[in-house]
């Protein structure tokens, strides 16, 4: 299945994959919550799930699929490579991240991981995943918002006297 707010690129990518005989296209869907209730109905082995879409978003979506559809795989297929998309599409359960500029037959290898339970992640995904792990940690990440609130008045120069 394939959900994506823009016709053009849901067509394209349907007629991609009518080059890999192993690869049948069973719907499509313009957004997130059409996408949801296929997913029940017809009960797909893979989606290729766009993250930004009117209505419900790719993240709530995959959210709704995995939580109702727990056999499906989603594969994130997006334009956005940054920190919080990438952890927070894999944090609603996608088991594939490729950007848009993917070629065919990746994606194509792409699809037919995921449906052997198999991850694969666009490099830019694992490259923005290797800069958040490696990182220092921000000062103060692992203070409560209370001790945070008194650390700012002490900056202010206030006491606790």
């Amino acid at each position: 299945m394939i959900v994506d707010d823009h016709n053009m690129v849901r067509r394209g990518l349907a007629v991609l994959l009518e080059d890999y005989d192993d690869l049948i296209v069973i719907g499509e869907a313009h957004d997130g919550e059409i996408a949801v209730n296929a997913c029940k109905r017809d009960a797909p082995d893979v989606v290729l799930m766009d993250m930004i879409m009117p209505r419900m978003d790719g993240i709530s979506a995959t959210h709704a699929i995995r939580e109702a559809c727990p056999q499906t795989q989603v594969i994130a297929l997006t334009s956005f490579n940054d920190e919080d998309s990438v952890q927070n599409a894999l944090k609603a359960g996608v088991v594939g991240y490729l950007m848009k500029n993917v070629s065919g037959d990746e994606l194509a290898d792409a699809i037919r991981r995921a449906h052997a339970g198999q991850s694969t992640l666009a490099p830019e995904a694992a490259q923005v995943l290797i800069h958040a792990t490696t990182r220092p940690p921000t000062i103060g990440h692992d203070l409560t918002e209370r001790e945070r609130d008194v650390l700012a008045l002490m900056i202010e120069g206030l006491s606790n006297r």
